[in-house]
């Protein structure tokens, strides 16, 4: 009777124990897309934001004011590898070595530019067995501060403006100085709607000829697919000179071009025609612009067909007919390839493709705060954002982000290239985006990926509680199995009921 009593009790452990297991399989395999679509989401992704595993620091209120574009200023310069640095970006650092509790005191006291550091990146040639320092690198204010009992400091930074630095030295207390250049921003241009929303353009025509221009009807007099009259971005002329800085001014009128070599015509001979054709003969066989069907050996020029003119033709459409033909050089495709304001909206929208959160639609109106937005939080690699970094242009910069957006597909080893995740297994843990900076115990800085599933990758340390950068969560080091390259960290939460349960952390 005691035997059956004590099979019994066993069998219901062993059922206890299968249930468990049963649970922490379901809790792996957990979808988060699923789970944060119902709901079930419970981290609270302000928490990795704030870097609240720093500890509670001292606000710093002193705050420095935009430097002018060409300034030149002495800084302390922290250089970190595999780390870049945007403006508006959190980047959290923690001075272990005496160099850099210098810098960050010198850094405090400050009369010119107080509170204020340089960021550099460098890269590790492995060849050469030495640093490489990026010429370019973001001011970072400290906006929080705190020194510990074991005289280690923990600050919070905040990227400011771009800079070059012009040279470089270390100082009598080992820390790194330089003499940068703060970088003069690009101005976000428009595009001349006035001249390419409506209608094509049409190309400069040769001093000496006469055209005959027909009238542009249907998806030639509209190339664009706008709706008349309901062109949001069609200014009257009023309205857009007002709306112009003087550099879009002179890219505009510089974009406009007349048809024989001035931007007006006299309203005596575009009334009629009639004095202009006394004027200038035509000439048989000179190339015309037209739209209907080309002749046989005729090519086309713009959206406009190219044939020979007669006299007919001359007296049948006057000269002014060019009056309702657009004077703007380039085809209206060209100049939306510089219209910051429609490359931001087309940035917004592939990010959404991307990830979701954070939302961009906000700086949709601020193309430049766009643009340094996308680079830093983008997942591609530190070289790739670096590059993002060094452009000046803002319409370069966000065509190349838009080119990264629709490319990214896949995220692999950056040394052996081996595939760990899809761009669907990207998961947002922080209210800044999926990409973040986060430094360790010992203020090494890694900028890390977070990740709902990954594959190619094995777990290789054991669960640690301190010093995570996802309170509610223990971490594990891991690596990748083909090449054993350090990949990042596995998270695993502390309560059963926390979604996600598990998630990866890989650096890029």
């Amino acid at each position: 009777m005691e035997n059956e009593q004590i099979s019994e009790s066993v069998r219901r452990r062993i059922q206890e124990i299968l249930k468990e297991i049963e649970v922490e399989e379901e809790e792996k395999n957990y979808d988060y897309q699923q789970g944060s679509a119902s709901g079930h989401f419970t981290y609270d992704r302000s928490l990795a934001a704030s870097h609240s595993y720093l500890g509670e620091a001292e606000e710093i209120h002193s705050r420095m004011g935009f430097l002018e574009g060409g300034a030149v200023l002495i800084l302390p310069l922290f250089y970190l590898e595999g780390v870049v640095l945007f403006p508006e970006a959190t980047l959290p650092l923690r001075a272990v070595l005496p160099s850099y509790k210098a810098a960050f005191e010198r850094a405090l006291k400050r009369d010119y530019a107080p509170c204020t550091i340089g960021v550099v990146c460098v890269e590790r040639d492995i060849v050469n067995r030495r640093y490489n320092l990026a010429t370019t690198g973001t001011t970072a204010e400290i906006k929080q501060y705190r020194r510990l009992e074991d005289g280690t400091v923990n600050v919070v930074t905040r990227g400011q403006q771009r800079f070059r630095i012009r040279r470089s030295w270390t100082d009598d207390d080992g820390a790194l100085v330089g003499e940068v250049q703060i970088i003069r921003e690009d101005l976000p241009l428009r595009t001349p709607w006035e001249a390419v929303g409506k209608l094509a353009p049409l190309k400069n025509l040769q001093i000496g000829g006469i055209s005959k221009v027909r009238p542009l009807t249907g998806s030639q007099a509209n190339p664009n697919n706008y709706e008349d009259g309901n062109d949001s971005d069609a200014l009257s002329d009023g309205s857009f000179e007002m709306l112009l800085t003087e550099t879009e001014r002179k890219l505009h009128q510089s974009g406009l071009c007349s048809c024989y070599g001035s931007d007006t015509i006299d309203e005596s001979t575009s009334s009629d025609g009639e004095k202009f054709g006394q004027d200038l003969e035509c000439q048989p066989g000179r190339p015309q612009l037209d739209n209907g069907d080309a002749s046989p050996g005729v090519g086309k020029t713009g959206f406009l067909d190219v044939q020979p003119c007669n006299r007919v033709d001359q007296e049948k459409y006057p000269i002014s007919h060019l009056r309702d033909v657009p004077r703007a050089f380039w085809p209206g495709w060209v100049y939306r390839m510089y219209d910051s304001y429609s490359l931001a909206q087309k940035a917004a929208d592939r990010w959404k493709n991307v990830v979701s959160t954070p939302s961009m639609d906000g700086f949709v109106m601020k193309p430049i705060l766009l643009s340094f937005q996308i680079a830093g939080k983008i997942p591609v690699s530190d070289s790739t954002r670096q590059e993002l970094l060094e452009i000046d242009s803002i319409s370069y910069r966000l065509r190349r982000e838009i080119e990264l957006l629709e490319s990214l597909d896949r995220i692999c080893c950056k040394i052996c290239q081996t595939l760990f995740a899809k761009r669907s297994d990207i998961l947002v843990m922080s209210t800044e985006g999926p990409l973040g900076a986060y430094v360790n115990a010992y203020g090494f800085v890694y900028e890390i990926l977070t990740l709902r599933k990954a594959q190619g990758i094995a777990i290789v340390g054991v669960p640690v509680r301190d010093y995570c950068w996802f309170p509610g969560y223990v971490w594990q080091v891991t690596q990748c199995i083909t090449c054993g390259y350090s990949t990042g960290w596995f998270f695993t939460a502390l309560k059963k009921e926390m979604r996600p349960f598990t998630f990866w952390g890989v650096t890029i």
